[in-house]
């Protein structure tokens, strides 16, 4: 995930906007072929050093400007003046980001599906057993213990492909020129765009520059996946308490001890998660707050997205990954679950509990 975000991810993706660019608009007759294939054979061999490039950026408000400086510096003739050709500076910056979003959402998607094959698993084993069921931090009634598992599977299942909607929707080509408008391509940006768009492997889209509801639906999407592996993990950690004691995290030399007691074995991969999951709702809001974009194109609102999302795929993945060790090594103790559903005295009547495993596991069957 960190490289998908790197420095080096989001160079190779800017020289990869200008090379396909190119030819594409050769592909239309817009510049020649000969030029498009130097500015490409030059996107494909320039040496730059990242660090660099991050300084001249900061200067001048945007990667595209320095990016481009040293691109047309190192072509001659045609090829100088074709370069960029339409383009503007925050259609390679928001191509940038859909690209890494993609990546991003590939891997994330690889853990989240570990962990709910996991709890799938454990969710049919158990569907069946008493335990009691707990409404308000109180004993209540009695519930299959699976079942609490089964909704852990279903609220994580939810969000992932919630997620998978919002990227497939929102992370799209953005190709508009200066202002949105497509100026300057002779009445062809429209075949730029879509050939653009096939190279990068990027849906096509119309402009979508001070229309950023594309990227905060990922933003949230991404939020809740994060929330639902918190919602498991709080369930594991309360599970886990002294005089409770019905699920713990698995056994793991070297983690979840305690530099001071060595009798602790604390839950450590459900840290993780809930540490997440109360980081993931400030990052959104700045998402969110810039919604109001000026005009044809915002100041400072769409600026801040990038790092935000970076973040927020980074605690998810922190958290899925920790997660998904925790539902490949649950460790229940049946004993435990039998011992304080016996102490609640409320008997064993799970009602319709494992059909309601069933039934929450169904769409992944």
């Amino acid at each position: 995930m960190l490289a998908a975000f790197s420095d080096a991810a989001t160079l190779r993706h800017a020289l990869a906007f200008e090379a396909e660019l190119a030819r594409a608009e050769a592909a239309e007759g817009l510049i020649g072929t000969e030029a498009a294939e130097a500015i490409a054979t030059l996107c494909a061999t320039i040496a730059i050093d990242p660090a660099e490039l991050a300084e001249e950026a900061a200067l001048a408000g945007t990667l595209a400007i320095p990016l481009v400086a040293r691109l047309r510096a190192a072509l001659s003739g045609d090829a100088a003046k074709a370069l960029h050709k339409g383009a503007t500076s925050q259609d390679v910056a928001d191509t940038i980001l859909t690209c890494q979003i993609r990546a991003a959402g590939g891997l994330l998607g690889s853990d989240l599906s570990r962990v709910t094959t996991a709890l799938a698993a454990l969710a049919r084993r158990h569907a069946a057993t008493p335990a009691i069921g707990r409404t308000l931090l109180q004993d209540a009634l009695p519930i299959g213990f699976g079942l609490r598992i089964a909704h852990w599977q279903a609220g994580i299942t939810e969000a992932t492909a919630r997620l998978r909607r919002e990227v497939e929707a929102g992370a799209t080509q953005q190709f508009g020129g200066a202002a949105g408008s497509r100026a300057g391509l002779e009445g062809k940006a429209a075949a730029v765009s879509a050939r653009l768009a096939a190279a990068l492997g990027l849906p096509d889209s119309p402009p979508w520059h001070a229309r950023r509801g594309g990227i905060a639906g990922i933003a949230t999407a991404l939020a809740i996946v994060i929330g639902t592996l918190g919602k498991m993990a709080r369930d594991v950690s309360l599970l886990a308490q002294n005089g409770v004691g019905e699920a713990r995290e698995p056994a793991i030399p070297g983690r979840g001890g305690s530099s001071a007691m060595a009798h602790k074995r604390n839950p450590t991969g459900c840290q993780v998660a809930l540490s997440a999951s109360l980081r993931a709702p400030g990052l959104v809001a700045g998402i969110l707050a810039g919604l109001p974009a000026e005009q044809e194109r915002g100041l400072g609102g769409w600026q801040a997205e990038g790092p935000s999302l970076a973040e927020l795929f980074l605690l998810a993945a922190g958290a899925a990954d920790a997660m998904a060790t925790v539902a490949e090594g649950l460790d229940i103790d049946e004993a435990a679950i039998a011992r304080n559903l016996a102490a609640a005295g409320l008997g064993n009547d799970i009602g319709e509990s494992a059909a309601l495993v069933a039934a929450l596991l169904a769409p992944n069957d």
